[in-house]
């Protein structure tokens, strides 16, 4: 993630700015460098700028044409990332002096951040403020073994510790730097007590890492590569000191694998730690996908986790900031299951040692969940229905949950499975009623019976649930699927408007470079009256401001205005006409939508 200050509507959520989607970690192709590389660093030379510029684009030759370790198939890849894959939660923990100003890390310091534009902050905390908080930094209530039971209980498998973020500052007695815990007023090694106590209490490590270092002399200036060796020989130290470490998390921000010299970096982490799960942020794909503070789409082909706050920073910004209540949190993870992912719900530490006494009683209340319905989220698949506005599914051996979060009426109606059902049960309490037609599974329950966190039916069915293919409600009803359309322009062919009318919610429409709105419009061949339309936006979340229009006569009407679109179900009154328009009007970045969809009104 990029750890940026969180805004209502952020809208970074995955870390490729760009309109495809990764490569797997086989291909080892690297990103493209940013614009803001070629001419960043600290004031250095023309010569040093071309001599800098050259060295980053032969490493990222290098990166291209050397393959990653470990050299392994596709299905030794999967078993090495399977018991991630079953783990579903994880806890992420962010901490560091910064929780003393009341900050979020790194990006509260008021100081140059090379590599990025603009290369500095323009507010925060000051520099000389912020780089010396570490002095004061002495948490006399920090207990890790109670934390790592509280992620034991909390029904968490696994957590990502931050030991340095873009600040630079580390939390182990690393020989590299002075910048270090060791050196603070608390002067003890956090990873070391860390690691003992998640290793003490069944807890799987992962570090978090950042490469970007905005307080090392040498990052992105003419002696980087002196910086390179630096970030080497520091994951070298947390990869041989604590036992065993089961992932690694980078934070990468614009870097590509030039730029840190992944290729011999993840030789070297394959070799120390031949297991190690590690993400997609270090200028590869990696073992999985990473969007930030959103749900990720449906997606079972490919690992993918979401890092969300419970708060509204990542590190500790107060206790006026407000926490999320337990039910969101619960049906975050319920969401992220059912769409193939994991979960990190991250928690900021007080400068103290201690948890915001509110993470605690929701992590607290999520483990009771999960000693309840656990058998509904570890180790399932997520499907075969894709994730919808009413829920999702998960599945494993001959059973299908149904996670309903949302009824959207008397009864949840949603495409046959096309296999038979031996039985159901209603897992949350009453009498579920399921019924299968050739076309359709109808599943009702007493309103007085449904959950208000997660309505969860089980069915059994014939043979393996996993065999099913994926089903999707988005095109039950449907009046847009195939239909002409176009748009006011286009990222490329492969993006052009048809991708946003196909019905398929793995293809997208994107505007053309440098654009920051835009319209699709649909014709749905004769005059239809619609009152209901789903729009796909997640993860990516650019639309700030929008409409929904329909042509009369030689002139667009709109009937209904908004502002973040993410993923849209909305129903309205009815609407009569043949064509009808989404007219983006703001978006922070290059707008692209995965599917709208416009459906008749309700019964």
């Amino acid at each position: 993630m990029t750890l940026r200050p969180i805004q209502s509507g952020d809208a970074s959520c995955t870390h490729w700015a760009g309109l495809p989607r990764p490569a797997p970690l086989w291909a080892g192709r690297p990103r493209p460098a940013p614009a803001a590389m070629a001419g960043g660093g600290a004031g250095p030379t023309l010569g040093g700028v071309l001599l800098r510029s050259l060295s980053i684009l032969l490493l990222a030759t290098l990166a291209a044409a050397e393959p990653l370790a470990p050299v392994e198939t596709p299905e030794q890849h999967a078993a090495r990332i399977q018991w991630w894959r079953d783990a579903k939660f994880g806890v992420f923990v962010c901490w560091g002096p910064c929780s003393l100003a009341e900050g979020e890390i790194g990006w509260s310091r008021n100081g140059p951040r090379p590599g990025l534009n603009p290369p500095h902050a323009g507010g925060g905390v000051p520099l000389e403020v912020y780089d010396n908080l570490y002095k004061q930094f002495n948490p006399t209530k920090f207990d890790p073994d109670a934390w790592a039971r509280m992620i034991r209980d909390a029904g968490a498998k696994y957590i990502i510790f931050l030991v340095k973020h873009h600040d630079g500052f580390c939390l182990w007695d690393t020989a590299l730097t002075d910048y270090k815990v060791t050196n603070a007023g608390y002067g003890r090694d956090v990873c070391r007590q860390i690691a003992d106590a998640c290793h003490a209490n069944g807890v799987k490590l992962i570090w978090y890492y950042s490469p970007p270092d905005w307080h090392h002399p040498d990052y992105l200036t003419d002696h980087h590569e002196r910086y390179i060796e630096y970030l080497h020989g520091q994951i070298r130290e947390l990869l041989t000191r604590y036992g065993k470490v089961d992932g690694l998390w980078f934070d990468g921000l614009q870097g590509n694998a030039g730029t840190w010299d992944t290729p011999r970096l993840f030789k070297m982490i394959y070799e120390l730690q031949p297991d190690i799960v590690v993400n997609n942020r270090a200028g590869v794909a990696g073992d999985y996908d990473t969007p930030e503070q959103e749900i990720g789409r449906y997606q079972i082909d490919r690992a993918w986790e979401s890092c969300i706050t419970m708060s509204t920073g990542w590190s500790y910004v107060g206790a006026r900031a407000p926490v999320k209540p337990l039910k969101e949190c619960l049906q975050i993870l319920i969401r992220c299951a059912a769409g193939g992912g994991n979960l990190a719900l991250d928690t900021g530490p007080l400068p103290d040692g201690t948890i915001d006494p509110r993470c605690v009683v929701n992590y607290q209340q999520m483990g009771e969940w999960l000693r309840r319905y656990g058998e509904t989220i570890y180790a399932t698949t997520g499907g075969p229905y894709m994730t919808a506005d009413w829920g999702g599914a998960t599945r494993q051996g001959d059973r299908i949950w149904l996670h309903i979060l949302k009824w959207p009426g008397d009864k949840l109606e949603l495409p046959a499975l096309g296999r038979k059902i031996v039985s159901s049960r209603a897992l949350t309490g009453g009498t579920a009623v399921v019924e299968q037609t050739d076309d359709t599974l109808a599943v009702s329950l007493p309103a007085a019976d449904r959950d208000a966190t997660d309505t969860i039916v089980e069915l059994r069915v014939e043979g393996l649930a996993a065999d099913i293919p994926t089903l999707s409600t988005l095109t039950r009803g449907a009046l847009t699927v195939g239909r002409p359309c176009s748009a006011s322009s286009t990222w490329s062919p492969d993006y052009d408007a048809r991708k946003a009318f196909d019905g398929d919610p793995n293809t997208r429409w994107g505007g053309e470079p440098g654009s920051r709105s835009g319209w699709l419009e649909v014709d749905l061949g004769e005059v239809r009256t619609v009152g209901r339309v789903a729009i796909l936006e997640a993860p990516w979340n650019r639309v700030q401001k929008f409409e929904l229009q329909y042509l009369d006569g030689e002139q667009w009407k709109t009937f209904h205005e908004g502002t973040q679109i993410r993923d849209l179900d909305l129903s309205f009154p009815p609407v009569t006409a043949r064509r009808f328009r989404l007219n983006v009007l703001a978006a922070n970045e290059v707008p692209t939508i995965w599917e709208v969809v416009l459906y008749p009104p309700k019964p």
